[in-house]
């Protein structure tokens, strides 16, 4: 069966998984559904492997267009993307979102769920500007009503309008961008026309357009609540594979397309104030959800700094550290991709047992819930980019490339020098985040009832978090395995690059291995003396008290304070506090808050000032004709005096 045909019988199963999305037809709409990701993953998996791209071009138009289909490197990175995190989260989404619990909106989040992942095969394979906005914005629909699966909830109805209108917003631009293109090339066909230099400005609607999508700082209004309060299988999905369709145009159209020579320092100071700005923001966070959701920001800037590095090494022909950058930022989108998948679906099984994502309400799970515990444990290490697990792989060749890229001379070096210490200090506080995520939810003493009685999930909801805790596991150990398929990504992008396997993968591999062989044998040896002496079980210090309790803990917000205070001007944190009053007071609260800055110091208050404008404005609209023809008088007379003011010497 050649690419052609695999790629058809994908599309018709996802087709017929649509229809069979019924609740009696749960099994097969599963089935279905899986086969066909299955069949495009093969496909795409091919094409990494060495087969030829493939292309095809239709004979019946479509929309005046003749279709036109390209699967090369870049595309079946991502479609590998996609198909693998849209399996495990349909099997996920088995039990979590069940018939027998969501019995009114489980049939319609399965039947949205397919068109979502066909729609988001259809945009990375699609090389026709018009069949292409087609594609991206069926792919935002989608979106939005997984998202508002729940729309009985007001937050999440204003969650889901949000996003809809960030994602129309970008769609916008990128009209403008295919509009403008189609103009300039004469066609809407999509191929490599780096020979054409009057397209180089279109790289900032192209940016703006797709930047909105990939939610790096500061488009990124919609991706926090969109995240949170959306299920967590959607979320992961919304992570892992949703906002590198952003990353997807912006790779694609970036080495199709000539830049400005400003693009590339651009980029790499976008990634870098993105990934700082974001994990201070998650860090801050007292809900798992959003805390994950701000870290996706972050680890967007990283991607666009590597994408960045890349377009700057291509402009000055240093194609050793240029193919290094883009090669960690490619392999990072299936890094990120696996391990914040595994992390949102440990946060949905948490959500599922205790019904909160409030971390200062939780607390002791690892008691109940030892499987989610020490999934989480293994994407809090892979996320916070520690060996030896696959986050530390593609951070440390972005780093390379950034640390070749300082020892050149002139003002490059410091541009790579002061991107290097963003990217060192945002890696920092990802550690500490998830530091506090991980004992807010998992040690310590329950905090609540509902964490008290957690229970763990059944076996849908781990397979899926053992198969993304695998894939983190194979490539922090086998980059060397790995690193050819993101090879043929890179050559895609600069066909000039050979790229072959560094010397610096291939030790990262060895040390990844003996490392993970040293904490197996160290476990074991933990283990057996345990075996052998026993466990000793005492009341642990208590600061004095007699009798201390889950309220003595640290919250999530007093654990960040002291980080927070630093970065007080970014996150304008508000608070609702009633002090203690009298000798024995009876109550006392502190409730904080961490805005949106970027929406609700900026984008609300123009909202509103548009708004007001708009109410004034209506007020022309009376209905009096004598005052129409008034208005029509006027701009007669003001049209005919600026045409005489502009003849006049």
């Amino acid at each position: 069966m050649n690419l052609g045909t695999m790629l058809v019988v994908a599309a018709l199963a996802l087709v017929a998984s649509i229809v069979l999305s019924g609740r009696r037809w749960s099994l097969a709409w599963l089935a279905l559904s899986l086969a066909g990701m299955g069949a495009a993953f093969t496909a795409a998996l091919m094409v990494l492997l060495g087969v030829a791209d493939w292309e095809w071009r239709g004979s019946i138009p479509l929309g005046g267009e003749l279709v036109h289909m390209r699967v090369d490197g870049v595309a079946a990175l991502f479609l590998v993307l996609i198909t693998v995190i849209g399996a495990a989260g349909a099997c996920y989404g088995r039990e979590y979102w069940s018939d027998e619990q969501r019995p009114a909106s489980a049939a319609r989040g399965r039947a949205w769920w397919s068109a979502m992942v066909l729609s988001m095969g259809l945009v990375v394979t699609t090389s026709n500007g018009l069949h292409f906005l087609i594609a991206w914005e069926m792919f935002a629909v989608c979106g939005y009503f997984l998202i508002t699966l729940e729309r009985r909830q007001r937050e999440v109805r204003e969650t889901g309008w949000l996003y809809l209108a960030a994602s129309h917003l970008g769609t916008l631009a990128l009209f403008a961008f295919f509009a403008l293109l189609a103009a300039r090339t004469g066609s809407w066909d999509l191929g490599p026309m780096r020979d054409n230099p009057r397209l180089a400005p279109l790289f900032w609607l192209m940016l703006v357009g797709f930047g909105m999508k990939a939610g790096f700082f500061p488009l990124h209004v919609w991706l926090p609540s969109a995240h949170a309060n959306a299920p967590s299988h959607v979320s992961s999905i919304m992570s892992g594979v949703a906002i590198k369709m952003g990353v997807y145009g912006i790779v694609r159209f970036s080495g199709w397309m000539p830049v400005p020579d400003e693009a590339g320092w651009t980029l790499v100071a976008l990634g870098a104030s993105s990934a700082l700005a974001g994990i201070v923001f998650a860090f801050a966070q007292t809900d798992v959800k959003r805390l994950l959701a701000y870290c996706s920001v972050e680890n967007v800037g990283v991607i666009l700094a590597g994408v960045g590095a890349a377009v700057i090494a291509r402009s000055s022909d240093a194609i050793s550290w240029g193919s290094l950058a883009l090669a960690g930022a490619l392999l990072h989108v299936w890094n990120h991709g696996a391990f914040k998948s595994l992390l949102f679906f440990s946060a949905g099984s948490v959500l599922h047992a205790t019904g909160t994502r409030e971390m200062t309400r939780l607390g002791g799970l690892w008691r109940t819930m030892p499987w989610t515990a020490g999934m989480f444990a293994l994407g809090s290490v892979a996320v916070s980019g520690l060996p030896p697990l696959n986050g530390f792989v593609s951070e440390w060749l972005t780093y390379l490339s950034l640390f070749s890229a300082s020892s050149s001379e002139g003002p490059a070096a410091w541009g790579a020098a002061l991107a290097v210490i963003a990217l060192a200090a945002a890696g920092a506080l990802t550690v500490a985040s998830f530091i506090k995520a991980g004992g807010m939810i998992f040690l310590g003493s329950p905090r609540t009832k509902a964490a008290e009685h957690a229970h763990e999930c059944g076996s849908w909801m781990r397979m899926p978090m053992l198969a993304m805790a695998t894939v983190c596991v194979l490539i922090g150990l086998g980059p060397v395995l790995v690193f050819p398929l993101v090879a043929r990504a890179v050559s895609s992008w600069q066909p000039a690059w050979g790229v072959s396997t560094p010397d610096a993968v291939v030790s990262l591999g060895r040390m990844h291995l003996m490392l993970a062989a040293l904490a197996v044998l160290t476990t074991a040896t933990v283990l057996r003396k345990t075996r052998e002496n026993g466990v000793r079980r005492a009341v642990t210090w208590d600061c004095g008290y007699a009798t201390p309790t889950a309220r003595m803990q640290y919250s999530s917000a007093s654990f960040a304070s002291i980080v927070a205070g630093w970065f007080v001007w970014m996150l304008r944190p508000q608070a609702i506090v009633r002090r203690p009053r009298g000798v024995l007071p009876a109550s006392a609260l502190r409730v904080g808050r961490i805005p949106e800055t970027v929406l609700d110091r900026i984008l609300r208050p123009a909202a509103d000032v548009v708004t007001q404008l708009s109410a004034t404005a209506r007020r022309l609209q009376h209905g009096g004709l004598q005052l129409y023809v008034l208005y029509v008088l006027a701009g007669l007379i003001a049209m005919g005096a600026l045409v005489v003011a502009e003849g006049t010497p």
